[in-house]
């Protein structure tokens, strides 16, 4: 386990429309029973205003669906990773999109992996699972900027 996941909850920003998809995740997640807090937004425009927020701290992952409205998230993964106070928070893209562009494209903007969501609910599950085990258990994460817990 991260060493940093003893002084402080990690955070999860889940961007997702579909409140089923949504609520499947936030499940998943608190199914593992690790400390975290799981923020969730809609569209690409909400979650920047959320990101871009003072009061509020940095996620340690966001989770973005491809597919939204206003601002969907091949968008907002572009924005997220030009911007010098953004860029290096990780972002998984979860999405139902298995077509090859979808995946290049992605990783073209630097997403930090791609998980097409399973159709079968145990998979999905798991898969969630498994994005938040690598995430929390395996990786480094960088520190939250401007955060009193960053070093």
């Amino acid at each position: 386990m991260n060493a940093f996941t003893t002084n402080r909850p990690y955070s999860v920003l889940l961007v997702e429309d579909d409140p089923a998809d949504a609520l499947l995740i936030e499940e998943a997640l608190v199914d593992r029973g690790m400390a975290r807090t799981i923020d969730q937004v809609t569209d690409g425009v909400a979650a920047l205003q959320y990101l871009r927020d003072p009061a509020r701290q940095r996620p340690d992952l966001i989770v973005l669906d491809l597919n939204m409205p206003r601002m969907n998230g091949r968008e907002l993964l572009a924005v997220l990773k030009e911007d010098d106070a953004l860029s290096n928070i990780p972002v998984v893209v979860l999405t139902t999109s298995a077509a090859p562009d979808d995946v290049e494209d992605a990783y073209r903007r630097h997403a930090n992996a791609y998980v097409t969501k399973p159709v079968n609910l145990d998979a999905f599950i798991k898969s969630v699972q498994e994005i938040d085990a690598f995430f929390l258990d395996t990786a480094v994460l960088p520190p939250r900027s401007g955060s009193r817990d960053a070093d």
